[in-house]
C-alpha cells in the first residue's frame, strides 16, 4: 500500500516500524502545494494535524485521523460529511507501536472495511468509543497529571516517581521521560479536551504541568 502522512515526521520512525517495509510511505507537510495530488496517489491517508483539514481535499480513500485530543463527532460537527470512510486513531508517540493499533469508528457500517484496511497494513487492531482521548491516552496522560500533582506537592521526587514506573511495574520509563517522549504540549492539551469533554477532576491539568506547556519547558531528567 502506498501510505500518506501529514505532518507525521515527528513519529516517521515509529509509522515504519508499525506498519513494515512491504508499504512505501510518503511523509507530507500540510503546507505542500500538491498536497491534492499527493493524497489522490495514495491507497490510505493519515492526518495527524491538531486541526485535521484533509477531509476538505475531498478524497474517497480511506483516511485515518490523530483523534488523541478531539473525536470524530467533533472533527465533522457542522461540516460536509466525509466522502470516504474516516477512522480514529491513537497515534502519540511511544504510543503507535503497539501490537494493536487503537482506533475509532466515525460509521458503524464501515466497521468490515477497517478491518480489511487493518489486514492490508499488517498489523492487529481493536476498535474504542469515539471519544476524546480514546482510551490509552486518556490513560497514560492521567497517569502523568498525577505524577505531576505528586511532584507540585512534594511528595516525591523525579527519580523516585521514575524508579516506580521501571520494568518490573511494566512502565519502560518514569512518567516525566514518558511526558517529554510524547510532547509536553500533547499531553497538556489533552488532558484540556478531557476536561472540557468531561469536567471529571482527574483531568484537570496540573499547574506544574501547565507551567511547564506554557514555557515550552521539558521535564529534567
Amino acid at each position: 500500500m502506498h501510505l500518506l502522512i501529514v505532518e507525521g515526521t515527528h513519529i516517521e520512525a515509529e509509522l515504519r516500524r508499525k506498519f513494515g517495509t512491504s508499504h512505501t510511505y510518503d511523509f507530507c507537510a500540510a503546507t505542500a502545494p500538491d498536497l491534492r495530488t499527493r493524497l489522490s496517489a495514495a491507497d490510505v491517508g493519515f492526518d495527524l494535524r491538531s486541526w485535521p483539514e484533509l477531509h476538505y481535499e475531498l478524497p474517497r480513500q480511506p483516511l485515518f485521523y490523530d483523534t488523541s485530543r478531539t473525536s470524530l463527532a467533533a472533527l465533522f460537527h457542522n461540516e460536509e460529511a466525509p466522502l470516504g470512510p474516516v477512522f480514529g486513531i491513537c497515534a502519540f508517540p511511544t504510543l503507535l507501536e503497539r501490537t494493536r493499533l487503537e482506533t475509532s469508528l466515525y460509521r458503524s457500517e464501515d466497521a468490515a472495511l477497517l478491518a480489511s484496511i487493518c489486514a492490508q497494513l499488517g498489523t492487529a487492531y481493536y476498535v474504542v468509543q469515539d471519544r476524546v482521548g480514546l482510551v490509552t491516552p486518556r490513560l497514560v496522560c492521567g497517569l502523568i497529571n498525577e505524577a505531576c500533582y505528586a511532584l507540585q506537592e512534594g511528595a516525591v521526587s523525579v527519580q523516585d516517581l521514575a524508579a516506580s514506573m521501571k520494568p518490573e511495574h511494566a512502565y519502560s520509563c518514569g512518567p516525566f521521560e514518558w511526558a517529554n517522549q510524547i510532547g509536553i504540549a500533547r499531553v497538556y492539551e489533552t488532558l484540556e479536551a478531557l476536561w472540557q469533554d468531561t469536567h471529571e477532576e482527574r483531568y484537570r491539568a496540573c499547574g506544574l504541568l501547565k507551567s511547564m506547556y506554557l514555557r515550552g519547558n521539558q521535564f529534567a531528567g
